[in-house]
Protein backbone atom coordinates (compact mmCIF):
# COMPACT_ATOMS: atom_id res chain seq x y z
CA UNK A 1 0.00 0.00 0.00
CA UNK A 2 2.59 2.19 0.93
CA UNK A 3 4.36 1.34 -2.36
CA UNK A 4 1.48 2.14 -4.18
CA UNK A 5 1.09 5.74 -2.46
CA UNK A 6 4.55 6.37 -3.32
CA UNK A 7 4.31 6.13 -6.67
CA UNK A 8 0.93 8.06 -7.25
CA UNK A 9 2.42 10.90 -5.26
CA UNK A 10 6.19 10.65 -7.57
CA UNK A 11 3.41 10.54 -10.84
CA UNK A 12 1.31 13.21 -9.38
CA UNK A 13 4.48 15.56 -8.77
CA UNK A 14 5.51 14.41 -12.84
CA UNK A 15 2.59 15.81 -13.78
CA UNK A 16 2.36 19.22 -12.10
CA UNK A 17 6.25 19.35 -13.12
CA UNK A 18 5.45 18.63 -16.70
CA UNK A 19 2.54 20.93 -16.90
CA UNK A 20 4.81 23.58 -15.40
CA UNK A 21 7.23 22.99 -18.02
CA UNK A 22 4.86 23.14 -20.83
CA UNK A 23 3.68 26.28 -19.19
CA UNK A 24 7.21 27.70 -19.30
CA UNK A 25 8.06 26.88 -23.04
CA UNK A 26 4.55 28.64 -23.95
CA UNK A 27 5.13 31.63 -22.09
CA UNK A 28 8.95 31.71 -23.59
CA UNK A 29 6.61 30.82 -27.20
CA UNK A 30 4.31 33.77 -25.83
CA UNK A 31 6.91 36.48 -24.94
CA UNK A 32 8.53 35.51 -28.98
CA UNK A 33 6.18 36.01 -30.94
CA UNK A 34 4.55 39.23 -28.96
CA UNK A 35 3.87 42.19 -30.81
CA UNK A 36 2.56 44.47 -28.22
CA UNK A 37 3.43 47.70 -26.74
CA UNK A 38 5.68 46.15 -23.79
CA UNK A 39 8.43 44.30 -26.10
CA UNK A 40 8.18 47.31 -28.79
CA UNK A 41 11.65 48.71 -29.63
CA UNK A 42 12.84 50.78 -27.09
CA UNK A 43 14.43 53.47 -29.52
CA UNK A 44 13.28 54.67 -32.83
CA UNK A 45 15.08 52.52 -35.51
CA UNK A 46 16.92 55.54 -36.81
CA UNK A 47 18.35 56.08 -33.52
CA UNK A 48 19.29 52.17 -33.34
CA UNK A 49 21.18 52.65 -36.87
CA UNK A 50 23.23 55.49 -35.31
CA UNK A 51 24.16 53.64 -32.22
CA UNK A 52 25.31 50.59 -34.35
CA UNK A 53 26.77 53.38 -36.96
CA UNK A 54 29.65 53.68 -33.60
CA UNK A 55 30.09 50.81 -32.63
CA UNK A 56 26.87 49.76 -30.71
CA UNK A 57 25.10 51.02 -27.57
CA UNK A 58 25.51 47.07 -26.06
CA UNK A 59 29.35 48.05 -26.34
CA UNK A 60 29.21 50.98 -25.15
CA UNK A 61 27.60 49.76 -22.03
CA UNK A 62 30.06 47.34 -21.38
CA UNK A 63 32.70 50.14 -20.10
CA UNK A 64 32.15 51.79 -16.53
CA UNK A 65 34.88 54.55 -15.88
CA UNK A 66 35.65 56.99 -19.36
CA UNK A 67 38.18 59.63 -18.75
CA UNK A 68 39.65 62.28 -21.29
CA UNK A 69 41.89 65.37 -21.62
CA UNK A 70 40.88 68.29 -23.16
CA UNK A 71 44.02 70.89 -24.15
CA UNK A 72 43.99 74.61 -22.81
CA UNK A 73 46.06 76.96 -22.94
CA UNK A 74 47.14 77.94 -19.51
CA UNK A 75 45.68 74.37 -17.59
CA UNK A 76 44.61 71.17 -19.36
CA UNK A 77 41.42 69.55 -17.75
CA UNK A 78 41.20 66.01 -16.79
CA UNK A 79 38.07 64.64 -16.95
CA UNK A 80 36.77 61.27 -15.37
CA UNK A 81 33.19 59.82 -15.01
CA UNK A 82 31.37 56.65 -14.05
CA UNK A 83 29.33 55.71 -16.54
CA UNK A 84 26.81 54.12 -14.78
CA UNK A 85 26.45 56.64 -11.80
CA UNK A 86 27.44 59.26 -13.65
CA UNK A 87 30.19 60.63 -11.00
CA UNK A 88 32.88 62.62 -12.11
CA UNK A 89 35.67 64.40 -11.28
CA UNK A 90 37.50 67.25 -13.04
CA UNK A 91 40.82 68.43 -12.39
CA UNK A 92 42.17 72.15 -14.13
CA UNK A 93 45.48 73.04 -12.22
CA UNK A 94 45.12 73.26 -8.58
CA UNK A 95 41.61 73.35 -9.14
CA UNK A 96 38.96 70.14 -9.08
CA UNK A 97 35.14 69.87 -9.11
CA UNK A 98 32.96 66.92 -9.13
CA UNK A 99 29.83 64.94 -8.26
CA UNK A 100 29.78 62.40 -5.62
CA UNK A 101 26.43 60.77 -6.79
CA UNK A 102 24.14 63.24 -4.97
CA UNK A 103 25.92 66.63 -4.72
CA UNK A 104 28.43 68.60 -6.76
CA UNK A 105 31.72 69.71 -5.37
CA UNK A 106 34.52 72.23 -5.99
CA UNK A 107 37.96 72.54 -4.44
CA UNK A 108 39.32 76.18 -5.31
CA UNK A 109 42.14 76.61 -3.43
CA UNK A 110 43.23 80.37 -4.44
CA UNK A 111 39.85 80.91 -6.12
CA UNK A 112 40.76 81.41 -9.38
CA UNK A 113 38.30 79.32 -10.89
CA UNK A 114 34.72 81.75 -11.62
CA UNK A 115 32.58 79.34 -13.38
CA UNK A 116 29.60 77.44 -12.36
CA UNK A 117 30.21 73.75 -11.54
CA UNK A 118 27.18 72.94 -11.24
CA UNK A 119 26.99 73.54 -14.82
CA UNK A 120 30.22 72.67 -15.82
CA UNK A 121 30.99 69.52 -14.19
CA UNK A 122 29.20 67.09 -16.79
CA UNK A 123 28.32 69.61 -19.68
CA UNK A 124 31.24 68.36 -21.38
CA UNK A 125 30.89 64.63 -20.83
CA UNK A 126 27.29 64.85 -22.96
CA UNK A 127 29.24 67.09 -25.42
CA UNK A 128 31.75 64.05 -25.48
CA UNK A 129 29.37 60.48 -25.15
CA UNK A 130 27.27 61.61 -28.55
CA UNK A 131 25.68 59.76 -29.33
CA UNK A 132 25.35 57.68 -26.47
CA UNK A 133 23.69 59.10 -23.78
CA UNK A 134 20.98 59.27 -25.36
CA UNK A 135 20.35 55.76 -24.47
CA UNK A 136 19.38 57.15 -21.11
CA UNK A 137 16.39 56.69 -19.58
CA UNK A 138 13.39 59.10 -19.32
CA UNK A 139 14.17 60.13 -22.97
CA UNK A 140 11.25 61.17 -25.34
CA UNK A 141 12.40 61.03 -29.15
CA UNK A 142 10.29 62.82 -32.04
CA UNK A 143 11.12 63.28 -35.76
CA UNK A 144 13.33 66.80 -36.30
CA UNK A 145 13.12 68.86 -39.45
CA UNK A 146 16.12 68.03 -41.62
CA UNK A 147 19.18 70.27 -41.58
CA UNK A 148 21.02 71.63 -44.27
CA UNK A 149 24.60 72.36 -44.67
CA UNK A 150 26.66 73.07 -47.78
CA UNK A 151 23.53 71.65 -50.33
CA UNK A 152 23.00 68.63 -48.00
CA UNK A 153 20.42 67.46 -46.32
CA UNK A 154 20.99 65.99 -42.49
CA UNK A 155 18.01 63.72 -41.18
CA UNK A 156 17.41 64.32 -37.42
CA UNK A 157 15.80 63.02 -33.94
CA UNK A 158 14.80 65.46 -31.43
CA UNK A 159 14.94 64.41 -27.54
CA UNK A 160 13.05 66.22 -24.92
CA UNK A 161 13.50 64.82 -21.36
CA UNK A 162 10.91 64.07 -18.42
CA UNK A 163 9.72 66.60 -16.16
CA UNK A 164 12.74 66.17 -13.01
CA UNK A 165 15.67 64.62 -15.48
CA UNK A 166 18.95 66.12 -15.11
CA UNK A 167 19.76 69.92 -14.38
CA UNK A 168 17.72 71.25 -16.68
CA UNK A 169 14.77 68.78 -18.21
CA UNK A 170 13.30 71.39 -20.28
CA UNK A 171 16.62 71.55 -22.90
CA UNK A 172 15.94 70.20 -25.82
CA UNK A 173 18.03 68.32 -28.61
CA UNK A 174 18.14 67.79 -32.07
CA UNK A 175 20.27 64.91 -33.15
CA UNK A 176 21.43 65.13 -37.33
CA UNK A 177 22.95 61.99 -39.05
CA UNK A 178 24.49 61.32 -41.82
CA UNK A 179 21.72 59.53 -44.38
CA UNK A 180 24.38 57.20 -46.13
CA UNK A 181 26.43 56.15 -42.97
CA UNK A 182 24.39 56.98 -40.18
CA UNK A 183 26.90 58.53 -38.28
CA UNK A 184 26.26 61.51 -35.83
CA UNK A 185 26.76 64.56 -38.15
CA UNK A 186 25.07 67.74 -36.18
CA UNK A 187 23.48 68.41 -32.84
CA UNK A 188 21.21 71.07 -32.02
CA UNK A 189 20.81 72.00 -28.46
CA UNK A 190 19.06 74.13 -26.18
CA UNK A 191 20.21 76.18 -23.52
CA UNK A 192 17.93 76.83 -20.18
CA UNK A 193 19.56 75.89 -17.21
CA UNK A 194 20.08 79.97 -15.49
CA UNK A 195 16.46 80.88 -16.97
CA UNK A 196 14.48 78.02 -16.33
CA UNK A 197 12.12 78.91 -19.30
CA UNK A 198 11.75 77.04 -22.73
CA UNK A 199 14.54 78.54 -25.58
CA UNK A 200 13.87 78.58 -28.73
CA UNK A 201 17.31 80.15 -30.14
CA UNK A 202 19.62 76.69 -31.15
CA UNK A 203 23.06 76.45 -30.98
CA UNK A 204 24.71 74.05 -33.24
CA UNK A 205 28.27 71.64 -33.01
CA UNK A 206 29.42 69.75 -36.12
CA UNK A 207 30.46 66.61 -34.89
CA UNK A 208 33.02 64.98 -38.29
CA UNK A 209 36.03 64.57 -36.81
CA UNK A 210 35.66 60.45 -35.20
CA UNK A 211 38.15 58.00 -34.12
CA UNK A 212 37.81 54.57 -32.87
CA UNK A 213 38.32 53.80 -28.93
CA UNK A 214 38.34 50.35 -28.46
CA UNK A 215 35.47 49.11 -30.01
CA UNK A 216 33.06 52.62 -30.25
CA UNK A 217 33.58 55.76 -32.14
CA UNK A 218 33.81 59.08 -29.82
CA UNK A 219 34.87 62.13 -31.25
CA UNK A 220 38.72 63.68 -31.61
CA UNK A 221 36.76 67.32 -31.76
CA UNK A 222 33.70 68.84 -32.10
CA UNK A 223 33.49 72.26 -33.71
CA UNK A 224 31.00 75.09 -32.63
CA UNK A 225 29.32 76.58 -35.41
CA UNK A 226 27.28 80.71 -36.09
CA UNK A 227 24.21 80.41 -36.71
CA UNK A 228 21.07 82.57 -37.74
CA UNK A 229 17.89 79.86 -36.56
CA UNK A 230 18.62 76.78 -38.71
CA UNK A 231 21.18 78.42 -41.19
CA UNK A 232 24.72 77.42 -39.98
CA UNK A 233 27.38 79.94 -41.07
CA UNK A 234 31.24 79.62 -40.41
CA UNK A 235 32.91 77.58 -38.14
CA UNK A 236 33.08 79.64 -34.67
CA UNK A 237 35.65 77.47 -32.32
CA UNK A 238 36.66 73.51 -31.68
CA UNK A 239 37.10 71.59 -28.55
CA UNK A 240 39.88 68.53 -28.98
CA UNK A 241 39.71 65.79 -27.15
CA UNK A 242 43.19 63.99 -26.00
CA UNK A 243 43.85 60.70 -24.22
CA UNK A 244 40.72 59.13 -24.09
CA UNK A 245 40.39 55.76 -22.36
CA UNK A 246 37.25 53.21 -21.82
CA UNK A 247 37.44 50.67 -19.10
CA UNK A 248 35.91 48.11 -17.82
CA UNK A 249 36.39 48.38 -14.39
CA UNK A 250 34.97 51.35 -11.83
CA UNK A 251 36.70 53.84 -9.86
CA UNK A 252 36.48 53.52 -6.06
CA UNK A 253 33.84 55.34 -4.53
CA UNK A 254 36.29 57.31 -2.47
CA UNK A 255 38.05 58.94 -5.94
CA UNK A 256 34.44 60.78 -6.63
CA UNK A 257 34.33 62.55 -3.11
CA UNK A 258 34.76 66.02 -1.85
CA UNK A 259 38.38 66.02 -1.09
CA UNK A 260 39.14 67.97 2.03
CA UNK A 261 39.33 71.50 2.00
CA UNK A 262 36.56 71.60 -0.87
CA UNK A 263 33.00 72.37 -0.69
CA UNK A 264 29.62 71.81 -1.77
CA UNK A 265 28.17 74.06 -4.33
CA UNK A 266 24.87 74.92 -5.55
CA UNK A 267 24.74 77.18 -8.74
CA UNK A 268 27.20 79.71 -7.36
CA UNK A 269 26.52 79.55 -3.82
CA UNK A 270 28.92 77.31 -1.66
CA UNK A 271 28.22 75.75 1.88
Amino acid sequence: MMIKKLALVVFTLSVFSCKDISKKEQEVKISENDTSESVIKKYPEALEKIFNAHGGLDSWQEYKTLSYEIPKEKNKEIHTIDLYSRMDVISIGGVEMGFDGSKVWLQNPENSYEGDPVFYHNLMFYFFAMPFVFGDDGINYGVAEALRFEGKLYPGISITYNKGVGTSPKDEYYLHYDPETYQMAWLGYTVTYRSGEDSDNIKWIRYNDWEKVEDVLLPRSISWFDYEGRTIKQKKNTVFFDNVNLSEESRPKEFYKKPEGGVFVEGNKQF
